[in-house]
């Protein structure tokens, strides 16, 4: 009873925000790309608006500490503003920030990564690296699209949430996707609303790599909740080998995952720079971006300045994004990831290109680390690339003494900003830079990559 009573007052709370436009002035900027401004003295934070602009907008959200608003008119654009190409903009929640201009969203999400660095962990760097960028459009070689029926609308939709997360958008194309697939949504969301399974596939995985001589690289990985008809097959294999995509299927988790056309695609990227080919799964984790990848590995190699005597801890390996280049140039490069399947590949990879000094190992980093053999090894440099949650608790319990120098790689800057304050405050190393990577152009996304190296006495 109290859940419904709860549900009902929230629609009730709802119900009551006034949707009378209001004139706001925008004076600053959210970490995830909307303006903010005051309204009766609480903070608002305004989809579409930037600082110094004057908008009208209306109200969508209320909060204890600050409301949400979205922009309906722009009364005084800042010189920031631009077009945005997409014409879904506003409507899709795959970009925030698509009207603002692209040399200013790289310098917000800087002003992002120093603002947490000082406000959570109270480090500042000693110096700030120039922001890296590569493509700004047609970047995304990977992602999820949601799928979902629409009886009223008599159609398949398939594309990102709308900004209300309750709905999928319907969009025709996308502009930050890689063309092949981002021009293509309207031929895959045909193609399901053919189906007879169509109320029954909720997602559509992406991923693409290097062309074969089979299919242009693209995978889609339909996932399905009941078993696919003979023709429903037939019509993926046809629309497979018609657009010269690989089709995977998933009707349960991930061990599901099955190739249904070809019969067994080869997946692949190259990092040419270092004469590497690396293979994947239509599942497993690979950069978005291909492009600023290449160059946030060289520019992750350059700041820990190993030499050819070395032996590097890569930790969050994946599938030796890192650990393959690192052993291109050192003595001796272990891995370490939490993901069994990611760490057989790794080793597949390093053999593949015949990279014999590479070592691999599944270890769970958020757990106790004491049994793990490499925990007892002599290491001199540390790269690490952890997901969204941090590197706390395995910076804790590494022997960080042993290392010259430290380079971490983040998705989210307010858990780098809680590691560096570790390192710096009480661990006694020195921010020696940081900067900001727009592996994500267009959105508030923000990745960013740091070095440490011990405080000299």
């Amino acid at each position: 009873m109290r859940q419904c009573a709860a549900s009902y007052s929230q629609q009730r709370t709802v119900a009551r925000i006034d949707k009378t436009p209001f004139e706001a002035e925008i004076t600053g900027l959210t970490h995830d790309g909307r303006g903010v401004a005051r309204r009766d003295g609480k903070a608002m934070f305004v989809a579409g608006a930037l600082p110094g602009e004057r908008v009208m907008a209306v109200q969508t959200g209320r909060h204890r500490n600050f409301d949400e608003g979205r922009t309906v008119e722009v009364l005084q654009a800042a010189p920031e503003r631009v077009e945005p190409r997409c014409g879904h903009f506003g409507t899709c929640s795959g970009c925030a920030m698509q009207h603002f201009d692209e040399a200013q969203q790289i310098h917000a999400k800087q002003r992002v990564l120093l603002e947490n660095l000082e406000r959570i962990g109270h480090v500042r760097p000693a110096r700030v690296l120039p922001p890296l960028a590569d493509a700004s459009w047609g970047y995304r070689r990977k992602g999820r699209f949601s799928v979902r029926r629409v009886e009223k609308k008599g159609k398949t939709l398939v594309g990102f949430r709308e900004t209300d997360p309750r709905f999928v958008a319907e969009v025709t194309h996308c502009h930050t996707v890689l063309p092949q697939i981002g021009e293509r949504i309207e031929a895959i969301a045909a193609l399901v609303d053919s189906l007879d399974a169509r109320r029954d596939v909720p997602q559509i995985e992406f991923i693409a790599g290097d062309p074969t001589p089979e299919f242009d690289g693209v995978a889609l990985t339909v996932r399905h909740l009941a078993p696919l008809s003979e023709g429903d097959r037939a019509a993926l294999v046809a629309f497979a080998q018609a657009e010269r995509f690989a089709i995977f299927l998933q009707p349960g988790g991930l061990d599901s995952v099955h190739p249904l056309w070809p019969a067994d695609p080869q997946l692949s990227f190259s990092l040419p720079q270092w004469d590497l080919q690396f293979k994947f799964r239509p599942l497993d984790f690979i950069q978005v971006n291909p492009g600023l990848n290449g160059k946030m590995i060289q520019t992750a190699l350059d700041l820990l300045e190993s030499e050819p005597g070395d032996r590097v801890l890569d930790l969050f390996a994946g599938l030796g994004n890192f650990t393959l280049p690192l052993a291109r140039r050192v003595r001796e490069v272990v891995g370490v990831e939490g993901e069994a399947g990611l760490v057989q590949r790794a080793r597949e990879n390093a053999e593949h290109n015949g990279i014999a000094n590479a070592q691999f190992h599944a270890a769970d980093l958020a757990k106790d680390l004491s049994r793990e053999p490499w925990m007892r090894e002599r290491f001199d440099r540390l790269l690490l690339d952890p997901p969204r949650s941090g590197a706390d608790f395995v910076l804790a319990h590494l022997p960080l003494a042993q290392f010259r120098r430290i380079v971490y790689v983040s998705c989210h800057p307010a858990s780098l900003a809680r590691d560096a304050g570790f390192l710096v405050n009480e661990k006694g190393w020195k921010l020696e830079a940081a900067g900001v990577m727009d592996m994500f152009p267009h959105t508030a996304h923000v990745e960013s990559i740091a070095v440490f190296e011990p405080r000299r006495a």
